[in-house]
């Protein structure tokens, strides 16, 4: 793509995002498409990581740290603090628990001591089908509480992403995974979620949180606390099953 080979040539200090209007070969997770007409707020955003740094060891973490962002966006204006906009780990952002509204991928290549990190985001604004938008919760809102905030548009929320992925990082670097996590845990849809271990009639576990390097951790009914991480799992949070591939 255009954006990783112009990473290279920038000086570090240059930031650099491309924002798509429309998108014909986005890639998903596993290689998935990801098709996204006008409406949706879509982007790629270059940073650079230091490798020696609490964000650089925890990599992982940049994805949950993108989604909260998203939903922080939101939910961080006057007014728009009870639109049901969740991050689903490790990538997605929900409306409640019932439907996707968008996802976060992320590629990662270290050079030296700098980890250069590609993030792709993607979150429906303004399109009512296939699924649902964060403008339909706005106006869902509005109708149910008496309100009358306004539509947000695609270029305003790419904006404050950002802004508020800047500031969440700067914690992270600071104070570690603890500086975040009670943020994300009060937007994430998992909280005391029961699944299953393998199969339908696996194992019930019960999901507790997340470790330190972004990994989700689950509670096995009578043993001790694991972690579970998509590299050796499929997650079909849908049927609450984790699986190992």
């Amino acid at each position: 793509s255009l954006i990783g080979r112009l990473m290279f040539e920038l000086p570090e200090e240059v930031g650099l995002i491309a924002v798509a209007v429309r998108q014909t070969q986005g890639k998903g997770r596993g290689g998935n498409v990801w098709l996204s007409p006008v409406g949706c707020a879509l982007s790629t955003l270059h940073i650079s990581i230091p490798l020696h740094s609490n964000l650089g060891q925890r990599i992982p973490f940049i994805q949950h740290l993108v989604s909260l962002a998203v939903v922080e966006a939101v939910r961080s204006m006057p007014g728009y603090e009870d639109i049901e906009l969740r991050v689903k780990w490790p990538n997605d952002i929900y409306y409640s628990d019932l439907m996707k509204l968008g996802g976060v991928l992320v590629n990662s290549t270290l050079i030296e001591t700098t980890f250069h990190v590609l993030i792709g985001f993607g979150f429906n604004v303004n399109n009512s089908n296939p699924t649902i938008c964060i403008n339909d919760l706005i106006a869902k809102f509005n109708r149910e509480e008496g309100t009358e905030l306004r539509p947000l548009s695609a270029d305003c929320l790419i904006a404050r992403t950002v802004t508020v992925l800047e500031r969440l990082i700067e914690v992270f670097q600071e104070k570690g995974p603890n500086g975040i996590l009670p943020q994300y845990y009060k937007y994430w849809v998992h909280s005391g979620q029961r699944v299953r271990l393998g199969s339908e009639d696996g194992p019930a576990a019960w999901i507790v949180g997340v470790d330190d390097y972004g990994y989700l951790q689950v509670h096995r009914e009578g043993g001790a606390v694991q972690s579970v991480h998509p590299d050796g799992n499929s997650f079909d949070m849908l049927r609450n099953l984790i699986v190992p591939r």
